[in-house]
């Protein structure tokens, strides 16, 4: 299968796909001896690429990291409304990382990156029933409306599944849920009556944050990548 040089660039670990665009531009990449200037170029696995004269080819094993995300940040290579992204805050060698799922600009904390796209669509996957907590802080909360979002509940004929509710106090919940969609927890809090103040992702699968600080990275195991791949 051929894809885009630019992704295949990324892929290796080089750089980002929009650096590796640069690259190209540059004059800095050839295929199979011949070099290549525009970005709008398909390679596949049998070709030779150079980037400064030096091979590289894709890493086949799954790497993961786990990334402590800033509020108001984008999980986006790029925004149309040019707001901050995460990318704007990693390290350049993390750039050309994926992404599983997204947490959205105003929610904090652990967010996965890999550099294997099968991978991440996996983990992000509803049926794969992966589990997800967050803290949230709320104006005020009920045991009523709770127990609406625990037993699940349909919003403007969308269904939410059952949500994992502990109150910790009066204005704090620790919330786990297993779907993933779009401004989930945001939006079944706001039905109940409990509107989210702030909302921070402490754990994504066996993977937790603990006291990883707001913009670094850490690499995951292997042991814990494996012990997630059987359960995919």
């Amino acid at each position: 299968m051929k894809v885009r040089l630019a992704k295949y660039i990324a892929d290796c670990g080089v750089t980002s796909r929009r650096d590796a665009e640069k690259l190209i531009s540059q004059g800095a990449v050839s295929v199979n001896g011949n070099v290549v200037d525009t970005p709008v170029f398909f390679v596949s696995d049998d070709d030779k690429v150079f980037v400064h004269n030096r091979q590289i080819q894709p890493d086949t094993a799954i790497q993961l990291y786990m990334f402590h995300k800033p509020i108001n940040t984008m999980t986006t290579v790029r925004d149309p409304e040019n707001r901050k992204t995460i990318y704007d805050v990693i390290d350049d060698k993390y750039k050309h990382l994926k992404y599983i799922g997204r947490l959205d600009f105003k929610t904090s904390g652990l967010l996965l990156l890999t550099n294997n796209g099968d991978f991440a669509r996996k983990m992000s996957l509803p049926q794969n029933h992966i589990p997800r907590t967050y803290i949230a802080t709320v104006v005020k909360h009920k045991k009523s409306g709770l127990d609406i979002a625990r037993h699940g509940v349909t919003i403007d004929g969308v269904k939410y599944r059952p949500m994992q509710i502990d109150v910790i106090d009066d204005k704090t919940l620790r919330i786990m849920v297993t779907e993933g969609k779009k401004n989930e927890i945001r939006i079944v809090l706001k039905h109940i009556g409990s509107p989210v103040i702030a909302l921070h992702r402490i754990s994504y699968g066996p993977i937790h944050l603990g006291k990883l600080k707001v913009g670094e990275i850490s690499e995951i195991d292997k042991k814990t990548i494996d012990l997630m791949l059987k359960n995919l």
